[in-house]
């Protein structure tokens, strides 16, 4: 959905609210216009933050886009940053399958967002843990992008999770898995889990260091 070019101009010098709602996952949803990008917001986190979603924006500009394949699996949907992005961009036009467990999320992210992109983009509104237990497609590319809140629920931190991740991405496909890396205690904890889980799944695995996260790479080859 497009804005009044006013509430554009506006957005730059203060955040524009577009809508608030709630679901039964998130108490607080707000979408907001700041410096003209689509913002999506709980209480305590950023959710989706358009062209300016910069964990992945600036992963995107360290890996060989080029190696990746047309099909693409988003767990965690937000408002579409990852396939926005890549279109408006990188300008590539991939077939993406976005696995987002709330309902609302999906609707804002269509109502604002996907149904301005050309890229396919098919939506399931699902457990990502459930999705992927039962999922059977090889994916060239998978963005590992769930948060609730703040934290990464630990169901998604184990190793089991791990290797069926692993058996979803294609052979010459990429992983990517966003990590907090801000506090302390994300750390030590992102640290711990690159070295004694991601590496041991991923044994070619890298990371790409970014402000505050850190996205783990299942295949170094990848970064430029």
């Amino acid at each position: 959905m497009r804005q009044p070019l006013w509430k554009k101009i506006i957005s730059y010098f203060k955040d524009v609210v577009i809508e608030q709602s709630t679901s039964i996952y998130n108490d607080e949803l707000t979408v907001s216009l700041v410096k003209g990008e689509y913002q999506l917001t709980t209480e305590e986190a950023i959710y989706s933050y358009g062209l300016r979603y910069d964990n992945y924006f600036t992963a995107f500009e360290k890996i060989h886009l080029e190696k990746v394949g047309n099909d693409v699996l988003l767990l965690g949907l937000g408002l579409g940053s990852i396939p926005y992005m890549l279109e408006k961009s990188f300008e590539k036009n991939y077939s993406y399958t976005a696995v987002e467990i709330d309902e609302e999320i999906i609707h804002l992210a269509s109502k604002y967002v996907l149904n301005s992109l050309g890229s396919e983009i098919y939506t399931v509104q699902a457990d990502a843990i459930n999705y992927i237990a039962q999922n059977e497609v090889k994916f060239n590319m998978v963005a590992m992008d769930i948060f609730v809140s703040d934290y990464i629920p630990t169901v998604f931190e184990s190793v089991d999770f791990l290797q069926q991740l692993k058996e979803t991405t294609a052979d010459d496909g990429v992983l990517l898995f966003n990590r907090l890396y801000y506090f302390e205690k994300d750390k030590v904890k992102t640290s711990e889990y690159f070295q004694n889980v991601f590496l041991k799944v991923f044994p070619q695995g890298d990371k790409i260091d970014i402000n505050g996260n850190w996205i783990l790479v299942s295949d170094k080859s990848f970064i430029k």
